[in-house]
């Protein structure tokens, strides 16, 4: 490597020869619950597509052991947009949100517990 090079790397779990990661389990399950949360809420939501979306990243993502936390907070950020004010969806989302904090410090701008998650 030349001298005063930086490396980068990205937080990737699992892949070929390791064990799973418990965390991109227990994503998830968070992620499930949370569509089938989503699924069963009546009301029109205008952007439910995209929070469907994201949740479909997320377990992507999980299921492939593929986690790069920076698109984990992005997809979080988006579905708490989409969702964030339904509060029969509240504890499905936190549900998601403590499972992304479990890859790394909470996302910058999504609520934390205390701040209405």
């Amino acid at each position: 490597m030349a001298e005063g090079a930086v490396v980068v790397e990205e937080e990737r779990t699992g892949g070929s020869g390791e064990e799973p990661d418990p965390r991109a389990g227990e994503l998830s399950a968070a992620v499930a619950r949370l569509r089938r949360a989503l699924a069963g809420h009546p009301a029109p939501l205008p952007d439910r597509d995209a929070a469907e979306d994201e949740l479909a990243a997320l377990d992507a993502m999980a299921r492939t052991g593929h986690l790069d936390v920076s698109r984990l907070r992005s997809s979080l950020l988006l579905v708490a947009g989409a969702v964030g004010s339904v509060s029969a969806l509240g504890s499905a989302l936190g549900e998601v949100r403590a499972a992304v904090d479990r890859f790394g410090e909470t996302a910058p701008g999504v609520p934390g517990p205390r701040e209405g998650v």
